[in-house]
């Protein structure tokens, strides 16, 4: 995508560009050039944003609002044809849209698990389907997939967000040896800490905390607060991350973006299995196998879900 970026006059499509990573990076892109077009649930109040993030005028041709809803068919075909419409087809693809949820995998109900896919993977193959034949008739393009630390290893109290992640990166594998042959290549991005609203109040919280799991969700979320606290990055360093990534040549890339990503990706890999295991459930101060298998049957079985 060399030839594309040093021209500075690409296009390159957002998916959830109102806020968070989205909105940093459809920020920032338009800052060094690129016809922006930024596909968020609000459009209205998403592009306001964005005029105020970039100074863009309401009608500046580089800065193209569209109405998408991952979890909706007819709206990713509707938002597929504006795209084209509007601005040709894309040289780049971010699939940054993206849905999480705490809760075990036993208590997380299964409409959210199909909520999370559905937004995490299945949008996202949906809408390159519909763009593909016309980036494929240009001969050039790339397709990043932003995933995180719980697609390298599924983590616990995130089960289905973990599973949704890791399925969007086997997918996006799959899909760098496809079209590679046709000048286009896949970038995944794993994201490590960030400072947007994933790790805020706003994302749902499906555990019983008083319940069988208590102990479990009680370590994670000690851990993982002081961790936030501490770690978390501006969403804009990871804008400069993704304007790297345009740039990669190869069919298939993967990039780790903060160095808790970067030290959890090496040790999934280095690492036997059960090593890792282990290291997790300390960091996280999980309670250790067995201890909690003598919980009173009527309490254990008292927040189970469907």
């Amino acid at each position: 995508m060399r030839n594309v970026v040093g021209n500075r006059g690409g296009s390159i499509v957002i998916t959830g560009a109102s806020r968070g990573l989205g909105l940093a990076s459809a920020t920032y892109m338009y800052k060094q050039g690129w016809q922006v077009i930024a596909a968020m649930r609000s459009v209205e109040s998403g592009l306001a944003k964005l005029r105020a993030t970039t100074g863009a005028a309401p009608d500046d041709p580089r800065l193209i609002g569209v109405a998408l809803d991952m979890t909706d068919p007819d709206s990713i075909t509707a938002a597929a044809l504006e795209i084209e419409r509007r601005a040709g087809a894309p040289d780049v693809i971010v699939h940054n849209a993206g849905l999480a949820a705490a809760g075990g995998a036993e208590e997380t109900p299964m409409e959210v698990w199909q909520q999370l896919f559905a937004t995490n993977l299945f949008g996202p193959v949906a809408l390159t389907k519909a763009l593909l034949p016309g980036m494929r008739a240009k001969g050039r393009g790339r397709i990043i997939a932003i995933s995180s630390q719980g697609g390298i290893r599924g983590m616990p109290g995130i089960s289905a967000y973990s599973a949704s992640k890791g399925a969007l990166e086997r997918w996006a594998e799959s899909l760098a040896q496809e079209i590679a042959p046709f000048g286009l290549g896949v970038t995944i991005m794993v994201t490590g800490t960030f400072n947007t609203e994933i790790l805020t109040e706003k994302t749902a919280d499906y555990g019983d905390h008083s319940g069988p799991y208590a102990k479990v969700y009680e370590g994670i979320h000690t851990t993982g607060r002081a961790f936030v606290d501490k770690a978390a990055a501006p969403p804009e360093k990871f804008a400069r991350a993704l304007a790297e990534a345009i740039d990669d040549d190869a069919p298939i890339r993967r990039r780790m973006v903060g160095p808790d990503a970067v030290g959890l990706y090496f040790m999934a890999r280095l690492l036997p299995g059960s090593l890792v295991h282990n290291i997790i459930r300390m960091a996280m101060k999980l309670p250790a196998r067995n201890t909690l298998r003598n919980l009173a049957p009527n309490v254990a079985s008292a927040s189970k879900r469907n």
